[in-house]
C-alpha cells in the first residue's frame, strides 16, 4: 500500500493519539517500522521484514510512561507494537478460527479485545500469565514477543480493531476464557450466529 506524505503526517497524529491512550492504560507499547514500497521503513533505513521495533532496545523501554511514549510518534508514522507479556498477551489464530472464537465468547457474554490484521490474523488480548494447551493453529504471543495493534498500517491495509478495549472496560480475560471459545469455535455455524 503506497501512503503519500501528506496523508502519512495526518495519519501519525491518529497513530500517536491512539499509542498515548494504550500506554495511559498501562499497555506496553512501542514504535514500530511501517511499509515502505515491499519493504518497511524506520530510523536506521529500510528492513526486509515488519513490522519490528524501531529500537534495538525496545526491551528496555517496555513500561514508559504515556508523555515520553507520545516523543516517539513525533517524527515518522510508526507501527504501534505492544510488547506481550507485561499484563497483556495475545492469543493469535486464523481469521476463519477468530470469527467462529469471537461468536462463541459473543454467546458466553464475556468482552475480549480482539485484533485483526489485513494478513489474515487475528489476536485476542488476554492477561498475561496464562497458558494454552498446545495446538498447531493457535499461537500465544507472550513475554519477549510483541503483536501490532491498531490503526498500524500494513502493506495491504490497516490492522484494526474487531472488538476495542474500551468495550470491556479495559479489562482482560484470563487466557483460559479465550481457550474454551477457540475449543467450543468449530461447533458454531457462522451463518446462523449471523442471522441472530
Amino acid at each position: 500500500m503506497e501512503w503519500s506524505d501528506s496523508w502519512r503526517g495526518a495519519f501519525r497524529i491518529e497513530l500517536r493519539a491512539e499509542a498515548v491512550t494504550l500506554a495511559w492504560h498501562g499497555w506496553s507499547v512501542l514504535p514500530g517500522t511501517y511499509p515502505a514500497g515491499e519493504r518497511w521503513a524506520g530510523p536506521d533505513g529500510v528492513e526486509d521484514r515488519g513490522p519490528v521495533p524501531v529500537h534495538h532496545d525496545w526491551q528496555d523501554r517496555i513500561g514508559t510512561r504515556a508523555d515520553q511514549v507520545a516523543t516517539w510518534w513525533s517524527g515518522q508514522s510508526y507501527s504501534i507494537l505492544l510488547a506481550t507479556g507485561h499484563g497483556v498477551d495475545a492469543v493469535e489464530v486464523d481469521a476463519e478460527l477468530g470469527r467462529r472464537a469471537a461468536v462463541a465468547l459473543r454467546a458466553t457474554g464475556i468482552p475480549v479485545p480482539i485484533v485483526a490484521t489485513p494478513a489474515g490474523r487475528w489476536m485476542f488480548l488476554v492477561a498475561s500469565g496464562g497458558v494454552l494447551i498446545a495446538d498447531p493453529g493457535v499461537t500465544h504471543r507472550a513475554q519477549g514477543e510483541y503483536v501490532p495493534l491498531p490503526p498500524s498500517p500494513a502493506h495491504h491495509g490497516v490492522v484494526h480493531w474487531r472488538v476495542k478495549p474500551h468495550i470491556c472496560a479495559w479489562q482482560l480475560p484470563h487466557a483460559s476464557v479465550v481457550h474454551e471459545a477457540l475449543l467450543s469455535a468449530p461447533s458454531y455455524d457462522l451463518v446462523a450466529a449471523d442471522r441472530s
